[in-house]
């Protein structure tokens, strides 16, 4: 399911295009990276993170997005993408990494906590228009 179909997902995303989100992970500079898994030779994942400077002088890494193929899930896939954006970041100097799960999915939200996340703030939100 799209992240635009799902509870929070339209303000995720908002005007986000599949243009300009690829433009970000494409400009030269180390700050963010598009990560791709594979299983037996075939694309079958992917994974967005950025690094950028947060509170205090700390840089912060962000997983945007990880997305695994239905018929490729259970191999490893995910894991292996996590894990090589967790260490992109800690490359980085990174001093956290966070990754975000749309309220209700509590598949991603087990996956990330599988992997070693944990949830440390929860925004609310309320729409003005």
């Amino acid at each position: 399911m799209a992240a635009e179909a799902m509870r929070g997902g339209a303000a995720l995303v908002g005007d986000a295009t599949t243009v300009s989100l690829l433009d970000r992970w494409t400009e030269p500079g180390d700050t963010a990276r598009l990560l791709v898994g594979e299983y037996e030779g075939v694309v079958v994942g992917l994974l967005a993170v950025t690094a950028s400077p947060g509170p205090r002088g700390l840089t912060n890494g962000l997983v945007e997005c990880c997305y695994v193929e239905t018929g490729a899930r259970g191999v490893g896939v995910g894991t292996t993408l996590m894990d090589a954006a967790v260490d992109w970041c800690t490359e980085r100097g990174c001093s956290s990494v966070d990754a975000l799960a749309l309220p209700g999915d509590r598949t991603t939200k087990q996956r990330l906590e599988a992997a070693g996340f944990s949830a440390r703030l929860l925004t609310l939100s309320r729409r003005l228009d």
